[in-house]
């Protein structure tokens, strides 16, 4: 047994916010949406990946990566896999299961990655539920970045596992840019060793129903992850995002940033933040906080930040959570300088965004969430007062 697997097994369920996990769907209840974990989320339009639906599909996943990462087809089984993940629902439990194999990532330990590894997953239709699986592997004193780019049409459960050794840096970018009918559940789970950097931003424009749940556990003291998002949700889109950072190492660091906006007719936005610091996590220094810009009505915004605090010898700790339209100080101001109405709205809104684009690593991939951001903004008339 390695160091990172211990972490994992040994760490035992503490907080109410989170039961224990299980590889075995059948530990799991079929959802009703009356559990807390599910009481945000319309289970009606899983197309049934949270009861029994067979995932017999199939999604294209392909990379591009530099000669100097390793990727390989490894087969369910493989004792790779399931090192920082412990699924922590029926799907979860489920997509592990369903997938025979997993693609898997290594960078050697000491090895910087000349380029970003781009691992592209393509859905060829909704009507048959697929299921898959990533590893990445990061080498100790290892760095690299990896994009996670999902697309086309699906009804697509998966699980993703990021492991760090000691002293590694991975940077990941996970885009749901899936076609307007797709169904998107993903739990993204990092385990992070000693002295390593995690930073993981996710971008939902994509798709009918996104729920993606990143997790963040600490192997060893001195972890730092850096976990961000935006999203954009449209009429009819729900897209939902549930963070679980469990601090269980002393002197590590969390800072959590999510920004999304939403317009048209019930457009939906779900955000959950749930952040434990565990009795021997002294010295943890953690913050987490979500902004919504309300663009038209219709729409419902539902924002958890959740902090559980363990211990009480923290560096730092703290949550918020705001969600409004846009300041009317703030149009004001640019429309008083000639600016059109619309034209300040967009201003406005690039401005909420533009600091958590600019972070994104890979710059091709910042134009690209950046032109998304130009194209949902282009009709001025979904706004209200429309161009006026």
């Amino acid at each position: 047994m390695t160091a990172l697997q211990g972490a994992v097994e040994t760490a035992g369920p503490v907080s109410r916010l989170h039961a224990a996990g299980s590889f075995d769907p059948d530990d799991f209840g079929v959802p009703s949406g009356r559990e807390e974990e599910w009481r945000f989320t319309p289970l009606r339009r899983l197309r049934g990946l949270h009861a029994d639906a067979a995932l017999d599909g199939k999604a294209n996943v392909e990379v591009d990566a530099g000669s100097e990462i390793t990727v390989v087809l490894a087969q369910h089984g493989d004792p790779r896999l399931g090192v920082a993940l412990v699924p922590s629902d029926r799907v979860s439990a489920r997509a592990f299961q369903a997938a025979g194999q997993a693609t898997v990532l290594t960078v050697p330990p000491g090895v910087v990655a000349s380029r970003p590894a781009v691992v592209s997953v393509r859905g060829d239709g909704p009507e048959v539920a697929a299921a898959g699986h990533v590893l990445i592997e990061v080498g100790a004193n290892a760095s690299a970045a990896v994009v996670l780019d999902y697309a086309g049409s699906a009804t697509y459960a998966d699980n993703v596992e990021f492991v760090l050794a000691e002293g590694s840096s991975l940077t990941v970018v996970s885009v749901q840019d899936w076609a307007g009918d797709a169904v998107h559940l993903s739990h993204q789970h990092a385990l992070i060793g000693k002295d390593a950097s995690f930073t993981h931003t996710a971008v939902s424009l994509g798709g009918s129903v996104v729920r993606l749940a990143p997790s963040v556990r600490y192997a060893g003291p001195g972890g730092n992850a850096e976990v961000r998002g935006l999203y954009f949700a449209d009429a009819g889109q729900h897209l939902e995002h549930r963070l679980f950072v469990d601090h269980a190492e002393p002197n590590c660091r969390s800072r959590v940033t999510y920004k999304g906006a939403l317009q048209g007719a019930d457009a939906h936005a779900v955000w959950i933040g749930d952040v434990i610091i565990r009795p021997e996590a002294t010295g943890t220094d953690t913050y987490e906080s979500n902004r919504n810009l309300v663009l038209t009505d219709g729409t419902r915004v539902d924002s958890v930040p959740n902090l559980e605090i363990l211990t009480g010898e923290v560096a730092r700790a703290g949550h918020a959570s705001t969600s409004g339209r846009l300041e009317d100080e703030y149009l004001f101001y640019l429309m008083a300088r000639g600016i059109p109405a619309a034209e300040a709205r967009r201003l406005v809104i690039r401005g909420f965004f533009a600091e958590l684009i600019e972070q994104i690593e890979v710059p091709d991939l910042r134009d690209r969430v950046s032109a998304r951001i130009e194209a949902e903004l282009a009709d001025p008339d979904d706004w209200p007062g429309g161009a006026a």
